[in-house]
């Protein structure tokens, strides 16, 4: 079984100071964050970023200090954008944060309910955005919120928009959406290529149920103050490097080590 690779997501769009004291929301609170991260054991950080009020913006000099900021300490680490920024944003503006120089873009590969609004995702614009981070030798993360998305996915890479090693990140447990159940799970692994990587992320209480399975399964895990603010039920986590310790942990109890950010590039093909 390949070594376990971490995503820590940090601080999303949809979760406020009010839900949590703990959320970073400047430049120097998310890559501080994203590198607390890092030395707690995640190889890849996903970014977001918030405006100087704390609300979801896809401003590419946000994005561009907070990459500056991370890899001036830790620059082996994989960066992960946003393209999904938040509900209602078009798409130009969802895909600034490409230009921001990562490694890595998430390409939401689907439209879905969330919540009570409605995450348009249609295949124009997914054919645009893998258009764009094949341009800017940007590696995508298939995201994935229902099975049908996962063959939308490979669509646009039988369509040759998208070449190389290939990455999904099933997102389980959103309300509206595909529910976080290990048959869900089981069926979404089971439809994508034998040589495709998978990260899988729980929401909410979700969050660890859903690791354990992955972990158990060989795939590998997403956590964060984006998806879960509890590290146990009622106790708020502190930091997202509380969460990702306690998946390092989960791994390393039944024998399963952590890959590096050196490992996990291999593994994904990126140099």
């Amino acid at each position: 079984m390949n070594k376990l690779i971490i995503t820590a997501a940090v601080c999303g769009a949809e979760v406020m100071r009010r839900h949590t004291p703990y959320i970073p929301l400047t430049p120097e609170e998310i890559a501080n964050e994203a590198c607390l991260s890092r030395e707690a054991g995640a190889s890849i950080v996903h970014i977001h970023v918030r405006d100087q009020d704390g609300n979801p913006t896809q401003d590419v000099k946000i994005f561009r200090r907070v990459v500056e900021l991370i890899r001036s300490k830790y620059p082996d680490v994989i960066i992960q954008v946003s393209t999904g920024g938040a509900v209602g944003m078009d798409a130009e503006e969802r895909l600034q944060s490409i230009y921001s120089h990562p490694e890595m873009a998430t390409l939401d590969v689907g439209t879905t309910n969330f919540g009570d609004d409605i995450f348009v995702n249609d295949m124009p614009l997914i054919r645009h955005f893998a258009k764009k981070m094949s341009e800017t030798n940007v590696m995508p993360e298939f995201e994935c919120f229902e099975i049908g998305h996962v063959h939308n996915a490979l669509k646009v890479v039988k369509e040759g928009l998208i070449k190389g090693h290939l990455h999904f990140d099933f997102v389980l447990g959103v309300p509206g959406a595909c529910t976080a159940d290990v048959r869900n799970l089981i069926r979404m692994v089971d439809t994508i290529p034998s040589n495709a990587t998978w990260t899988v992320s729980g929401i909410g209480k979700h969050e660890f149920e859903m690791a354990a399975h992955a972990i158990a399964m060989g795939g590998n895990v997403r956590v964060g103050l984006e998806d879960n603010i509890y590290l146990s039920k009622g106790v708020l986590a502190k930091s997202n490097a509380e969460l990702v310790e306690k998946i390092v942990k989960m791994s390393r109890e039944i024998g399963r080590e952590v890959a590096n950010p050196k490992e996990a590039r291999e593994m994904l093909g990126i140099k």
